[in-house]
């Protein structure tokens, strides 16, 4: 299958570019040998190697086969319905979306709507749900040999000064980091409510970025567990770590901070005893071979997975909404978009 690349900011371009250039490498029978196809409607990005870079989405889209080709939307979460729209006109029925779905519920709604209308088969991106340290953790939920799930905690950390500075690609925090915390809880413990929320403001000198500095949320699971999650944007460090608590143990891992070292770490500790293991978890490589070979098939295979990113971005709705007024769309500039 060919590729579509709508967006080339951080996401289209530094991101899915070379995911996509390692998954045809591992599994080449999913993809065509043909260079990706790229635009991006705020701004006009130069060719690099395996990419042709057109100046709009018609002329970009002319130069594939939609019943062939699958097309990723890179653009800012707010955008979604609308690129949507635009691929599902011109034919596209197989679709990359990156995370969130959706901002909000209309927003939600929309696209659920399209997808009804046009029956797209949309795969919204979710490495941390195909990690082989996801997978660990699951299995300990299952086996039973730690007794009963007690509690979730989760840090998702890192520095995000000068794209939240310089861009609008995100409004708040909830929409960077924390699509991947709701969906791995959700993973983990099963279905949930909001119990409570909040967020911070970015501030640098003089400068102050409403709603970008961090964010907390807390879920209650059906099954009684009980989530925290907290997101952190102007921590020094990069961090992404999770806590499970059990009736008879923890278990508490490390997902890749980067692509860079794409190894994850687990240490469970019962009766006094510490089990150390280092996973090779390469997952955003392996998702997207992992979605392109379901695309294969005849089938929405993806329905499941996106049936979870609607509970993720309904969730972060609600926590948006308590921890503050809805935002109001800053102005965009051009040359300031960055789709992350």
């Amino acid at each position: 299958m060919r590729t579509l690349l709508v967006g080339l900011g951080r996401a289209g371009a530094q991101l899915h570019l070379p995911v996509l250039a390692g998954a045809r490498v591992a599994a080449p029978q999913f993809f065509d040998d043909e260079p990706v196809v790229g635009c991006d409607p705020w701004r006009t990005p130069s060719e690099r190697p395996g990419l042709i870079v057109r100046e709009s989405l018609e002329a970009a889209a002319a130069e594939v086969d939609p019943a062939r080709t699958v097309a990723h939307v890179c653009t800012p979460p707010e955008s979604r319905s609308e690129v949507i729209a635009a691929l599902a006109r011109r034919g596209f029925r197989r679709l990359v979306v990156e995370k969130p779905l959706a901002i909000d519920t209309d927003e939600l709604s929309r696209v659920i709507e399209l997808r009804r209308q046009h029956g797209l088969r949309i795969a919204v991106v979710e490495p941390w749900l195909t990690s082989s340290l996801t997978a660990r953790l699951t299995a300990l939920g299952r086996d039973g040999r730690l007794g009963e799930p007690r509690s979730i905690t989760l840090v998702q950390n890192k520095p995000r000064f000068r794209r939240s500075l310089t861009t609008t690609s995100h409004r708040t925090a909830f929409d960077v980091e924390l699509p991947h915390g709701v969906g791995l809880a959700l993973r983990l413990a099963g279905n949930a409510r909001v119990t409570h929320a909040s967020g911070t403001d970015l501030v640098v000198g003089r400068t102050r970025v409403p709603r970008m500095g961090g964010a907390r949320v807390g879920l209650r699971h059906t099954n009684g567990t009980r989530t925290e999650i907290e997101s952190d944007l102007t921590s020094p460090v990069r961090e992404r770590r999770v806590v499970l608590r059990f009736e008879r143990g923890t278990a508490v891992g490390h997902y890749a901070v980067s692509s860079d070292d794409p190894y994850s770490q687990l240490t469970v500790t019962t009766d006094g005893r510490h089990e150390h293991q280092v996973l090779r978890d390469d997952s955003l490589t392996e998702w997207m071979a992992y979605a392109y070979r379901l695309f294969q098939g005849g089938r929405d295979q993806h329905a499941k997975s996106f049936s979870v990113a609607c509970d993720v971005a309904r969730l972060l709705s609600v926590a948006k909404n308590i921890s503050a007024e809805p935002v109001v769309p800053a102005a965009r500039a051009p040359e300031a978009v960055s789709a992350v």
